[in-house]
C-alpha cells in the first residue's frame, strides 16, 4: 500500500499490483478507476472585516469610495444617511473560494466623527445659533449653514435666550429612503453686546428706567 495526501490532508490510499489493473480500468471504462476517489471539496472564502471612517458632511451624501482591501481596489456606494456603527455587506468581495468555491463577503463598518458644531440624534440635527441682541428683542432675518446649504431664518421679535426653534425636513437623510428627510432643532443663543460706547450705556440706562 502507498499512502499519500491531497491538497487538505486528506489520506487516501491507491493498491499496486503486478498486473496494471488502472489500465484495464480505463480500456474497459474509459476512465480512470482513482476518478472517484480524487474529487476536491469545495471551501467557501473567508469573510473580511473592515472599518472606514466618516465625518457627518461626508455621511449627509450618497458618494463613492475606493477601499483597498488585500491588494485589491474595491469602489462602492456608501448611502446617505448612514449609521455610526452601522454594517454592510458587500458580497463576494472577501477572500478567494477553494476549489472552486464560492468567494466570502467584506463587511465594512462605519465609525462617523462627531460634528464641533451640529449633533445628530437619529435623522434629526441639532445645532445653536448666536443671535445678536438687537436681532433677538426686534426680530429680523438671518442665514445659517446647514449641510443642504444655506438657510434664511426669520426671528420674532422678543426672543428669548434658550428659545427653540424646528425646521422640518432639514435633519438628516432617512438611511435608503429617497426624499425622506429628520427635523432641525435649532437652539438660540442670544449674545450680550461688549464694548459698548458711552452712547450706547446711556440708551441701555434709560431703557432700565423706562
Amino acid at each position: 500500500m502507498e499512502q499519500s495526501s491531497d491538497f487538505h490532508g486528506q489520506q487516501y490510499s491507491r493498491t499496486q499490483s503486478g498486473g496494471d489493473f488502472s489500465d484495464f480500468f480505463e480500456s474497459m471504462f474509459g476512465g480512470s478507476a482513482n476518478a472517484g476517489r480524487s474529487r476536491q471539496v469545495k471551501f467557501r472564502g473567508e469573510d473580511y472585516n473592515a472599518q472606514l471612517q466618516l465625518n457627518l458632511a461626508d455621511a449627509y451624501h450618497t458618494h463613492k469610495q475606493t477601499l483597498s482591501v488585500n491588494g485589491k481596489n474595491i469602489r462602492i456606494t456608501i448611502p446617505a444617511g448612514i449609521e455610526n456603527g452601522q454594517t454592510i455587506k458587500i458580497s463576494g468581495h472577501g477572500g478567494s473560494g477553494i476549489n472552486g468555491g464560492p468567494n466570502g463577503d467584506l463587511y465594512i463598518t462605519f465609525s462617523i466623527a462627531g460634528h464641533p458644531e451640529i449633533k445628530r440624534l437619529g435623522n434629526d440635527l441639532y445645532i445653536h445659533v448666536d443671535l445678536e441682541l438687537y436681532a433677538a428683542v426686534l426680530g429680523g432675518e438671518i442665514t445659517i449653514d446647514t449641510f443642504s446649504g444655506k438657510v434664511k431664518l426669520k426671528v420674532k421679535p422678543e426672543t428669548q435666550n434658550g428659545s427653540k426653534v424646528k425646521l422640518k425636513g432639514k435633519g438628516f437623510p432617512v438611511y435608503k429612503t429617497d426624499g425622506q428627510f429628520g427635523d432641525l432643532y435649532i437652539t438660540y443663543s442670544v449674545q450680550i453686546p461688549t464694548n459698548l460706547t458711552e452712547k450706547q450705556k446711556s440708551l441701555f440706562t434709560e431703557l432700565s428706567k423706562s
